[in-house]
């Protein structure tokens, strides 16, 4: 019976039953009789979202961040402003350094991922900037594969990162510097464009690239939010889901924000081998302004928005009341393997204890808050 349950069901059954921690890590190959007997997950522990019977399509366990190297949670703020100067003419320079290697993440409890990086990290960093920017970034392949960085936005042929134009790939133990103004204002995305195309983005060659607007955005707390999913057996089919690389982790600690606030999300999706991908927002709708290029939104008070690979945009939205609210796709199964959290709405009052609940401090509260507002940012 086993050797049967074995063949018929795909690693995607596996996870989909609910299989972590222990379990995974003991080879979702081999575990069959546990994924199927584990009807009932454990109670959430100390830190973990529960009571409202959502944690019966979640992940069990939790990833160790520390060993990964990443925290989704500080992804979510950590803006790579790099490194400022000014060139003879007064134009602001911002200098970044990517470092391209192999290495092996948790994408959910147990489940291990062999991924390529930049900066040891999926998604890679950041990079931050205002429009008119020069951009120089240094990038070194310490990989076992020829890479590239193709950035989103308007720049030389020779700064597109495809191969045969300009360097071309950038082969193991070499490097090259993209050097370019950034435009247009917007929420942008890097990733590599070596061949093959599909398996260098999907083994986690990609990051966000924002580019503010010369006069700013309105004051919020803002967030990056990456959409990507894992296939963990390379046969063509996603087993994880997730928005910044693990699986239900927004689920198992809710991001904190303050009632009545508002909040900006820069949402990308980077998703492989499925043609779209989506974001839906429990109890409230928001203003989505695509590819972030308008200072004015494109779709006013919507709650459900979709996007194709490398399609993204910005959320800007509200909570009226204390609460906690689940954001998701649209897709049930991707729900299922991963992509699903929540916001933990409270009072100002309440903010420092929601923070200390899922291991955050003022630190984080202050990134989130800077963004595009911030006179001299990365000063």
């Amino acid at each position: 019976m086993r050797k049967r349950l074995q063949h018929f069901l795909s690693r995607r059954d596996f996870v989909r039953a609910g299989i972590g921690g222990v379990a995974g890590a003991l080879g979702l190959g081999t575990v069959a009789a546990t994924g199927l007997a584990q009807t009932q997950p454990p109670a959430p522990g100390p830190g973990e979202h529960g009571g409202h019977g959502e944690n019966l399509m979640q992940l069990v366990g939790a990833v160790d961040h520390k060993r990964n190297g990443f925290d989704p949670m500080q992804i979510l703020v950590d803006w790579d402003f790099g490194t400022v100067s000014a060139l003879p003419n007064g134009q602001t320079l911002r200098e970044y350094e990517i470092l391209a290697f192999d290495k092996e993440i948790e994408i959910a409890p147990g489940i291990f991922f062999p991924a390529w990086t930049y900066n040891g990290r999926v998604p890679g960093p950041t990079l931050r900037c205002a429009e008119g920017d020069r951009v120089r970034i240094r990038f070194i392949n310490a990989g076992s594969h020829p890479h590239t960085m193709h950035f989103h936005g308007v720049h030389p042929a020779e700064m597109d990162g495809v191969p045969g134009v300009g360097p071309g790939e950038i082969a193991p133990g070499q490097l090259f510097t993209y050097e370019f103004d950034a435009q247009p204002f917007g929420c942008h995305l890097y990733h590599c464009h070596a061949i093959p195309l599909k398996r260098h983005i999907h083994k986690g060659l990609y990051g966000a690239f924002i580019v503010d607007p010369a006069v700013g955005r309105p004051p919020a707390r803002e967030f990056m939010m990456m959409m990507n999913g894992f296939d963990t057996n390379f046969d063509g089919d996603n087993e994880i889901y997730a928005v910044n690389s693990v699986g239900h982790e927004y689920a198992r600690r809710p991001i904190p924000i303050q009632v009545g606030e508002l909040v900006r999300v820069y949402l990308i999706n980077i998703t492989e081998f499925d043609p779209i991908n989506s974001f839906h927002l429990h109890a409230e709708f928001f203003n989505y302004y695509d590819h972030g290029t308008t200072l004015d939104p494109t779709s006013r008070t919507v709650d459900t928005i979709m996007q194709v690979q490398a399609q993204r945009g910005i959320l800007e939205f509200r909570y009226r009341w204390p609460g906690q609210y689940m954001f998701h796709a649209h897709v049930s199964e991707f729900v299922e393997l991963g992509w699903m959290g929540h916001f933990n709405a409270v009072q100002p009052a309440d903010f420092p204890a929601a923070l200390a609940a899922v291991g955050l401090d003022e630190e984080w509260d202050r990134k989130s808050m800077q963004g595009s507002t911030v006179a001299g940012k990365g000063a």
